[in-house]
């Protein structure tokens, strides 16, 4: 008997070192999901933990909602003073365009008073050359038969004269 208990002993420490005592029945029934104090708080842990990264990712989201609506916000404040910008440039473009236009319109009458005064001269300078020329067609002056210099003067304003367009 006494080899028979020390052989049960013996079978039993085995089982234990093998992992079919009641320690590895322990373990073995906390791996097949049954629950000890060890494995509750690991899952009560990573419950937290998952509540905690939902969160985040819920102030996440909110933070880009809030960006997004700050944005749009920004966009609708930006175009309204560009806006208002475009139409003072716009306003000073047209007083800038009045102003030229009318320093424009000035010169340009200037440029005509003094095209019609350019045009009064040499209707004139017309008539006093056709003067000058009738005065010495009347005169008869030949320069072949007078050398004398008055001559050679009244025949180089009639060259001038000659130049002059004809009305």
């Amino acid at each position: 008997m006494g080899d028979s208990k020390e052989q049960l002993q013996g079978e039993a420490g085995r089982d234990d070192e093998a992992g079919g005592g009641p320690a590895s029945t322990n373990r073995q029934g906390v791996l097949e999901g049954k629950s000890g104090p060890y494995f509750s708080s690991l899952e009560s842990s990573i419950e937290i933990l998952k509540k905690r990264a939902q969160e985040l990712i819920e102030n996440i989201n909110e933070s880009r909602q809030k960006d997004l609506a700050l944005m749009a916000n920004f966009r609708d404040s930006l175009k309204i003073k560009v806006s208002d910008l475009t139409e003072k440039l716009e306003e000073r473009m047209y007083q800038a365009y009045n102003q030229h236009s009318k320093i424009i319109q000035e010169r340009l009458q200037e440029f005509t008073q003094k095209i019609e005064k350019i045009s009064q001269l040499e209707t004139e300078l017309r008539e006093v050359c056709h003067t000058v020329e009738t005065m010495y067609n009347d005169l008869c002056v030949q320069p072949e038969l007078s050398g004398d210099r008055s001559t050679a003067s009244i025949l180089s304003v009639r060259r001038d004269c000659s130049r002059c367009p004809q009305l």
